[in-house]
């Protein structure tokens, strides 16, 4: 299990901030959340990649049978895109260049949006 982190919107105030797993590992970030039931809104992953990259940071969702909020994160810790991925899709791609990806619950489509600043803190 990987250590879980709060992610805080410091463009915005968020209620609760997102309190996910840091994802840093390559078998890590393979695994993903395949093969899961399900995600409480309380849950998720951030994908941590070594260098801000469209291709690095692409997910699909094969064996993910849920969707999921998704939200790419630049070095200079600003939300660079964001989208709903849906179960079972091939592959999503940022529109820019990202280190990190936040996969989270559908219900916090509105935690972040695309140039808002964040900060990575321990939980």
């Amino acid at each position: 299990m990987p250590r879980l982190i709060h992610v805080h919107n410091l463009t915005k105030r968020i209620e609760q901030p997102a309190r996910v797993g840091y994802c840093k590992s390559f078998l890590c970030r393979l695994r993903g959340l395949m093969f899961r039931k399900r995600l409480a809104p309380d849950e998720g992953l951030l994908l941590v990649e070594k260098r801000d990259s469209r291709l690095d940071t692409s997910i699909h969702m094969f064996f993910v049978p849920f969707d999921l909020a998704v939200f790419w994160i630049n070095s200079d810790m600003t939300v660079v895109d964001k989208v709903i991925a849906k179960s079972w899709k091939p592959a999503y791609f940022p529109k820019s260049d990202a280190k990190y990806t936040l996969e989270i619950h559908p219900s916090r489509w509105g935690d972040y949006d695309i140039g808002d600043k964040v900060e990575f803190a321990d939980a």
